[in-house]
């Protein structure tokens, strides 16, 4: 346990102890089938598996001019999400999952068997999930709202509450968690959005950049049909795409059929373990989620 007492997480986790344990007692209470359900379907906006594919769409959309600032401010959100979040906060932190430092609470630990007992491979503050849905819902509100899109605006937002949400609901983050994915999703998308208008600015007006405001897809023969509703359609279609291909698989994860980290120390890790990861190979025959394995072997 002396691990965890030496980190920045440790501390939030005593100082936020009663609020965060008010939050699980809720969502706790609520939970039923069709609720963990519907949790598994919002917290797929945030998954890996819906916003890498999301940074391929937003280059796609970069080269059409009509969409070109839609695909910018996506694509620049989701770097500086993901830096901010995995390489500067998550290891400044070393926060550890609620279901690692929480599993002697019997309340807690019977929610989170109830929610599917799902599991991710790093630390937990902040949310990466959260961070994930503020920073596309931030950066896409303000794109709309500048196109005074107002109604569809909203609709970002909404969901990436839902999602944060999510995450409380499952059991896998403490609600100051979400918190703090919350304000680095936000701060994320906004930064997105102005390096946006930076880009835009510079491909309109300074030369040599104004050679990019020549690309544009749209102007080929057989792509003209995008700049109208076929191209919305198109996006639409898109989106729902790479949604499925990240939720379907979420259905069936957790619970007995998820392969653990081996490490059991301070506690048994729920984590994910890296499994048939080059990146992380098994060490002495054994199977370890991100964080042990990077211990165990000794690799920052």
């Amino acid at each position: 346990m002396d691990f965890i007492l030496m980190t920045l997480g440790s501390s939030i986790d005593s100082a936020f102890y009663n609020f965060d344990m008010a939050i699980f007692k809720f969502f706790g209470s609520i939970q039923n089938g069709f609720l963990t359900v519907v949790a598994k379907f919002f917290t797929t906006f945030g998954d890996e598996a819906f916003v890498i594919p999301m940074v391929i769409l937003g280059v796609v959309l970069a080269l059409f001019k009509k969409t070109r600032k839609y695909g910018l401010a996506l694509m620049f959100a989701i770097v500086v999400g993901t830096l901010v979040t995995n390489v500067i906060v998550k290891p400044a932190v070393l926060r550890i999952r609620p279901y690692n430092t929480l599993q002697e609470n019997l309340q807690y630990w019977s929610w989170y068997i109830n929610a599917g007992a799902l599991s991710e491979s790093d630390y937990s503050f902040p949310s990466g999930h959260t961070t994930a849905a503020f920073e596309i819902a931030t950066a896409m509100f303000l794109v709309f709202r500048s196109d005074k899109k107002k109604k569809i605006a909203w609709i970002f937002p909404v969901i990436a509450a839902c999602t944060m949400g999510s995450r409380i609901y499952l059991m896998v983050h403490y609600p100051t968690d979400v918190i703090g994915g919350l304000i680095v999703g936000a701060v994320a998308g906004t930064v997105g959005y102005f390096l946006m208008k930076l880009c835009i600015m510079l491909i309109e007006k300074v030369k040599p950049f104004t050679y990019l405001d020549k690309i544009d897809l749209g102007k080929i023969k057989f792509l003209k049909w995008t700049s109208g509703k076929g191209g919305v359609l198109l996006s639409c279609v898109a989106v729902l795409g790479i949604f499925l291909y990240a939720f379907i698989p979420s259905l069936t994860e957790g619970g007995e059929s998820a392969v653990r980290c081996a490490y059991n120390e301070e506690y048994d890790c729920y984590n994910e373990a890296r499994v048939d990861d080059e990146d992380y190979p098994p060490i002495d025959g054994k199977e370890y989620c991100k964080i042990h394995w990077k211990q165990l072997s000794g690799v920052e």
